[in-house]
């Protein structure tokens, strides 16, 4: 999850919110917004190599969960929609310069970010996770519950600076990346590891992981370490636009559209 992450500490993206009150079906005939009324191509740009918020398929179309919702927001908006790919520290930048009209690819919503654009209301949240074997003890995933317990994370991460004043107790064991704290869960020489939900889920999934783990506990969502949400970065100059896609935003929350898109692109939930 390195995008998300990138805006953590970084790295691999928080708020106590459930996931459905997050995620969100745009209506079929949406009313016409006064944006919608001046404009009618909205420059989206994003990036193409941050499965599954955004990709080059293998026929090298654009795909992912952000695309299909900067879709579905051109269509509330009654636009037509251009979305085009930059590497990511091209982002921000091509939208200062004036040459998209908004980024949606992933940025956390953090001061370093408010001083160069504004966001719109956040559409998604940065969570961080315990992640422990299937046959291991049932534990209390808190810090009077993990008293004593080896707990691996990765060093120089807003997850190893949470641990370190939340479960100081635990028995913190760090590692120089996320990968190197998975593979010593795997060997047992850690009960738990901490990291991103979103890079742990996929890790979790995937065959790396051999099985072996599942999510332990609920999600950690605290703003100070793991960001306050995920929104679309628009020029400061273009509030009307901000308002339009907050608009959209909010009907495809209300029709439940954000969710279809949040189960069709992630394998479980995340919060």
């Amino acid at each position: 999850m390195k995008r998300l992450t990138c805006a953590l500490v970084l790295g691999l993206s928080c708020l106590a919110a459930s996931q459905s009150a997050v995620f969100a079906q745009a209506p079929s005939q949406p009313a016409p917004t006064e944006e919608a009324g001046r404009r009618l191509v909205l420059r989206f740009l994003t990036d193409s190599d941050f499965p599954p918020f955004n990709y080059s398929d293998e026929d090298g179309v654009l795909a992912g969960f952000h695309v299909d919702l900067a879709r579905d927001i051109c269509q509330d908006m009654g636009v037509t929609c251009d979305i085009q790919a930059r590497p990511w520290e091209e982002l921000l930048p091509t939208l200062e310069r004036g040459q998209a009209d908004a980024v949606i690819a992933g940025h956390v919503v953090t001061a370093a970010a408010l001083a160069r654009v504004e966001f719109t209301d956040r559409y998604f949240h940065t969570a961080a996770r315990f992640a422990g074997r299937f046959e291991g003890a049932k534990l209390d995933i808190t810090p009077d519950g993990l008293d004593g317990k080896r707990i691996g994370v990765a060093k120089g991460t807003a997850h190893e600076a949470y641990l370190d004043v939340f479960f100081r107790d635990s028995s913190r064991q760090k590692f120089d990346s996320p990968e190197l704290a998975r593979e010593a869960l795997l060997a047992g020489k850690v009960d738990l590891i901490f990291d991103d939900a979103v890079s742990l889920l996929f890790w979790l999934k995937g065959s790396q992981s051999k099985g072996c783990c599942e999510f332990k506990g609920g999600p950690f969502l605290e703003p100070k370490y793991f960001g306050d949400g995920v929104g679309i970065a628009v020029p400061k100059t273009d509030s009307q636009l901000r308002a339009s896609l907050n608009t959209a935003l909010r009907r495809l929350r209300a029709s439940g559209r954000l969710q279809e898109l949040v189960d069709k692109h992630f394998p479980q939930r995340l919060y």
